[in-house]
């Protein structure tokens, strides 16, 4: 794999600069027994992830279609990195093992990773392309019903457990054409949905927790640190001069307006004219689709090693204002003002933390809810072309409404 330019932002190790190769998952039932019957699950998401405790609901929703031998698609919001592990909890559960597609870059965390996440059921996806190796095998798990498939449909950590960002359609395809080949004789079966909400508690002591985290951006600032201010105040100031430094450096000055409309100029800032070169003209849309479209575009060339160092070098610049576009769109304006919770503080600051350093420090006392919601039913016929998805508009619907009603059990900090 390439080396970065040192002048580019931190892209995480997300983009991987070499040809892409379709990763399979691991077979057979023996690997997801074993991880289950040692616990691993447990102490991975304790150790490297805080997740001390977790709680299950809706679970008679997953066996009900497992005993009708449904093919079963699992469409979780994508919040935190745990997230894929923590769906083990559900399986131990159900009593069933899983497939998963996973990023290829997560195949290239380290030969212990990669030897892992196969045998727990994760197959590869290749996000900056069409995958038709990924797409096939997806297809296949939920045609044959052989175990249920895990699909985070917004295709990226959103690091906001309370609100969905936009949702792939990609996901809509792969169902109905399963569902289609499902419903030919001798099967004559069905292909359903089950949205997955997850949902963190902190359990902890927030303001002991985030003192030091606070201490050490403001540091980095160069301010004295505001322990003066309350809770809310000081990680709205610091979110305000984290945006105001990213407009100095883009646009030359901070910007007027509301906090939603600096956000999205600046992220049109960053996007529109990588969009008018390589796209032809500027797009519209959630982010994350926006941001797919752009690297579909400037990395093939790279991979095949085929630039001089100089161009490489500016497209990895591109893909870090691409990247920090992503961050950005990770910031809901009115995330702290409409219900200022305890776990909504913690994400926001776990958000500056990341975006300033490329890593989260593990706080603890986390306990994940993981609930199942009703099954969609797939219908084999495809949307007209043009048209809205509506099996995606339900599972974002209903979605929505699962991590609503969740979000109330959080505490509003006091």
């Amino acid at each position: 794999m390439g080396t970065r330019p040192s002048e580019a932002s931190p892209v995480q190790n997300v983009v991987i600069e070499k040809p892409y190769r379709f990763v399979p998952p691991v077979r057979g039932s023996l690997w997801p027994a074993i991880f289950q019957r040692l616990r691993l699950f447990d102490i991975y998401l304790r150790r490297v992830h805080g997740v001390v405790d977790h709680e299950c609901r809706g679970v008679d929703r997953l066996r009900a279609s497992l005993r009708a031998g449904h093919g079963i698609l699992l469409t979780p919001n994508h919040c935190r990195p745990a997230d894929p592990v923590v769906i083990g909890f559900l399986a131990r559960q159900a009593d069933c093992a899983l497939y998963a597609m996973a990023s290829w870059h997560l195949f290239h965390q380290g030969r212990l990773t990669r030897w892992a996440i196969r045998r727990m059921g994760a197959f590869s996806v290749y996000r900056e392309g069409i995958d038709r190796e990924a797409i096939n095998a997806a297809t296949q798990i939920l045609e044959t019903a052989e175990r249920p498939l895990i699909i985070f449909p917004e295709g990226g950590i959103t690091r906001t457990n309370d609100q969905l960002h936009a949702l792939l359609d990609g996901v809509a395809f792969i169902a109905r054409t399963a569902a289609k080949k499902r419903a030919r004789p001798p099967v004559s079966g069905k292909v359903v949905i089950h949205p997955v909400a997850l949902k963190y508690r902190f359990q902890g002591d927030l303001a002991t927790t985030l003192a030091p985290v606070l201490a050490e951006i403001e540091h980095r600032l160069s301010w004295h640190p505001q322990r003066d201010l309350p809770l809310v105040p000081r990680i709205s100031k610091l979110g305000l001069a984290l945006l105001a430094l990213k407009e100095i450096e883009y646009f030359g000055q901070s910007q007027p307006g509301r906090l939603g409309e600096r956000l999205a100029r600046l992220i049109d800032r960053l996007l529109e004219p990588l969009e008018q070169q390589w796209l032809g003209e500027p797009q519209a849309g959630g982010v994350i689709p926006r941001v797919k479209a752009l690297r579909m575009k400037i990395l093939p060339e790279m991979v095949r090693n085929q630039l001089p160092p100089a161009e490489r070098q500016q497209r990895w610049r591109q893909l870090a204002d691409i990247y920090l576009a992503q961050q950005v769109a990770s910031y809901p304006p009115d995330y702290l003002t409409s219900h200022p919770s305890v776990d909504r503080l913690l994400e926001t600051v776990e958000r500056y933390e990341e975006d300033l350093t490329d890593q989260v420090r593990v706080h603890g006392h986390l306990r994940v809810i993981i609930e199942v919601g009703e099954a969609i039913e797939v219908d084999p016929q495809r949307q007209q072309r043009g048209q809205p998805e509506p099996l995606m508009t339900e599972i974002e619907t209903r979605l929505q409404r699962m991590l609503d009603s969740l979000a109330q059990e959080s505490p509003r900090w006091s």
